[in-house]
């Protein structure tokens, strides 16, 4: 679903998913393009993925595609965002499902309290 109005959605990073970011480019070179059309979508207004419970905030999880390996979505990227509001948006974490089984609501919790407390 389209944002309504012409401004984009504000997307900022954490500093985790900015350090996952970075060390999962080591490995898989096109991650930046792979994650980029998803940036897009978000700043265009479209929420997309499942919704995480538990963690008392409005959490979504995305699967992207790794260009770098040829096993689909299922073996690639997870990037986990949080809709702040209708027009800011954090990305939470980003890893590799071939590297990490999953993430707990509290993981993802925790980076955002500590997202919080930096920008306050």
């Amino acid at each position: 679903m389209p944002n309504e109005s012409s401004e984009p959605v504000q997307v900022e990073f954490t500093p985790e998913f900015k350090r996952n970011l970075q060390a999962l480019f080591k490995k898989y070179r096109h991650i930046r393009s792979d994650v980029q059309p998803v940036i897009d979508q978000l700043q265009a207004g479209e929420v997309m993925g499942d919704q995480v419970s538990g963690t008392h905030y409005t959490i979504f999880k995305v699967r992207i595609r790794n260009s770098d390996i040829q096993k689909g979505k299922r073996s690639g990227y997870r990037l986990i965002y949080h809709v702040k509001t209708s027009k800011n948006i954090i990305l939470v974490t980003i890893y590799s499902k071939l590297n990490q089984a999953d993430i707990s609501a509290e993981q993802i919790r925790r980076t955002l309290i500590g997202f919080d407390r930096y920008n306050a």
